[in-house]
């Protein structure tokens, strides 16, 4: 759902018909009492704001809704027929992601729409890796080779799962130390070697494909380039 605040009604329609025919839900008001009494009902995914209203302008209301917490990054888009720089600046400093100046043109409105909602949209992250006969559940903190549990502990999980992230590619010792370690100090070089070594031997066949790249790390592969030392 996307609101718009907009106290000039051709705009405001012109607003509202390009979103809705680009498939978008809207809900459009001409001062701020509406917008309010909406906000409490329901959280629109973003916010086009006028600066130029009745009543409460839309710097007060942008200023409010950057001072909620929950909505700090709420995506809002300022739109005004003010074009100075001053007034552009200040639009930002107090927290809009972005600010179209009037008169604009609707393919670049909507441009500016999309690229918004873009930005503030949560990064994906796979829940489950798989690579041949193993599969690694984030969800669940769980691994399986052909559908049989292996009991991992949390830092040879945590370098199987930076293996799985990293299928084909090589992953140097002190990229391991940095994200299953927390470090990137040699805690002990061939503690990463002998992690490697139970990791393999817990995976069964599987373990295979966990492949040394002499002096440098390791990478999971379809064979073996080296045996581990």
């Amino acid at each position: 759902m996307i609101y718009i605040v907009e106290d000039d009604a051709a705009i405001r329609e012109l607003e509202q018909y390009a979103l809705q025919s680009s498939g978008y839900e809207v809900q459009s008001f001409e001062s701020s009492e509406g917008f309010w009494q909406a906000m409490h009902a329901a959280e629109p995914e973003l916010v086009i704001l006028d600066v130029m209203l009745p009543g409460e302008d839309g710097f007060s209301i942008l200023k409010k809704l950057r001072n909620t917490p929950s909505l700090r990054r709420l995506p809002i888009i300022m739109v005004t027929a003010k074009s100075s720089e001053l007034d552009t600046v200040r639009g930002l400093d107090c927290g809009a992601d972005d600010y179209i100046t009037k008169p604009f043109g609707i393919m670049e409105f909507l441009s500016r729409v999309r690229a918004a909602l873009r930005r503030s949209a949560p990064e994906e992250k796979t829940n489950v890796y798989a690579f041949h006969e193993i599969l690694l559940d984030n969800a669940r903190h769980s691994v399986t080779v052909n559908g049989a549990h292996v009991d991992l502990t949390y830092k040879e999980y945590s370098l199987l799962r930076l293996l799985l992230e990293n299928t084909n590619l090589v992953v140097t010792r002190e990229t391991i130390l940095q994200v299953v370690w927390g470090t990137d100090i040699s805690v002990e070089s061939r503690t990463v070697d002998m992690h490697i070594r139970t990791l393999r031997k817990k995976l069964g066949d599987a373990g295979k494909y966990i492949c040394t790249v002499r002096k440098v790390g390791y990478k999971l592969a379809d064979s073996e380039e080296e045996s581990e030392e």
